[in-house]
């Protein structure tokens, strides 16, 4: 793998979303693991499994291209977005023409791997998720929409509950398509999906492959959860990580356990190795967030280490892993969108595995197969 994440490029505006024929799978399959048997190599194979699926009734293929309103609910959240086949013909040269911002870098051998994978499937397993505040009039349209009933209900096997609406009328879908053209989106999970469409699109322009499966959540209207990832340091200690803050004029403080944890917010992170407590005081400078701080400033400041980090979407499963000399925990913050807004709108990415949107949907309710549209004109 590669030894720095890179920015991937920017697709351009317009930022269009165009119809597609869902294949899904059957409820009872829907965020099964064992679904994954049907991705599994050779991935050439891919198509004639779909075909077997569908003709043992395992998953199923919608009759016409559509877009979709699809809301899922889970753990009492309820997330919705409109799904269809997102254009990347087109590569931003300025700032202000970005369409997809992204906000976390990508590692060009992991975004390559799946661009093969996708070729050879001629597929697209899952959408990317995207996040941005809406027209109003695009938020009226889905509103109205909703008040018919839903094309499909789902009771999945994570327990996640679906509800899907086709959007097939083409003035609607001209409509949308007008409303959305001038807007931009937040990846939000899928950065190296989003490198794959790209790499894909150059492959083979012209074809199937200048759009990808994506999923745009109206963040004022069902907000995605964003929460922290949690790391640990191997081969550095407490000590370590105070001294390399104190060079820096960052202010930290030795406590209890129990008063560690409860300044962990904005501003303060706890580290640990289990029997020391230390909280680290950030004051942000500008638009900096905190793991920018963390891994830009403090880490290259460590006497020793660290010579692994992992990364923990528990703050348990970090402290389960913190060790005196051995292993420290960095607890970290939940960053906010609006954070994530202003280090992509200063053209800067957040550290590796620096967000958690959530909760996303569950694998199986929308796949994209090139095979259906590649004989149509577009």
């Amino acid at each position: 793998m590669d030894s720095a994440p890179v920015t991937p490029p920017f697709v351009a505006r317009p930022l269009r979303l165009a119809p597609f024929r869902a294949i899904r799978l059957v409820s009872s399959r829907i965020g099964d693991p064992m679904a994954g048997r049907l991705f599994a190599r050779p991935y050439r194979d891919l198509p004639d499994r779909l075909r077997s699926w569908e003709e043992r009734g395992l998953l199923t293929h919608d009759p016409a291209p559509a877009l979709y309103l699809h809301e899922y609910t889970v753990s009492g959240i309820t997330v919705r977005g409109l799904v269809g086949a997102i254009d990347v013909s087109s590569r931003a040269v300025r700032p202000e023409d970005r369409a997809i911002m992204p906000h976390e870098g990508i590692y060009p051998a992991q975004a390559d791997d799946l661009a093969d994978r996708m070729a050879s499937m001629r597929i697209n397993p899952a959408p990317i998720l995207l996040v941005q505040d809406s027209p109003d009039e695009l938020r009226s349209i889905l509103r109205n929409l909703r008040q018919g009933d839903p094309d499909l209900e789902i009771h999945d096997r994570t327990g996640q509950y679906h509800r899907i609406w086709a959007i097939t009328d083409h003035d609607l879908i001209e409509r949308i398509s007008t409303i959305t053209a001038a807007t931009t989106a937040l990846i939000a999970d899928g950065h190296h999906r989003y490198a794959a469409y790209l790499r894909l699109q150059q492959r083979e322009p012209g074809t199937a492959a200048d759009r990808g499966l994506a999923m745009i959540v109206d963040q004022g209207d069902t907000p995605l959860f964003l929460g922290a990832i949690h790391r640990v340091f191997t081969g550095t200690s407490v000590g370590d990580v105070e001294a390399a803050a104190a060079a820096l004029g960052i202010h930290t403080e030795r406590r209890t356990a129990d008063d560690a944890l409860a300044a962990l917010g904005p501003g303060t992170l706890v580290v640990t190795d289990s029997t020391t407590w230390l909280t680290i005081g950030l004051v942000a400078g500008g638009d900096r967030v905190e793991a920018e701080i963390l891994h830009d400033q403090i880490v290259p400041g460590l006497g020793h280490g660290p010579a692994r980090v992992t990364f923990h979407h528990s703050a348990q499963e970090a402290l389960a892993l913190a060790a005196p000399e051995t292993a420290v925990a960095v607890l970290m913050p939940a960053p906010t969108v609006e954070q994530v807004q202003q280090v992509v709108t200063a053209g800067r990415l957040f550290p590796e595995k620096a967000t958690s949107f959530q909760p996303k949907p569950t694998f199986g309710a929308f796949i994209r197969s090139w095979n259906d549209e590649e004989a149509e004109p577009h």
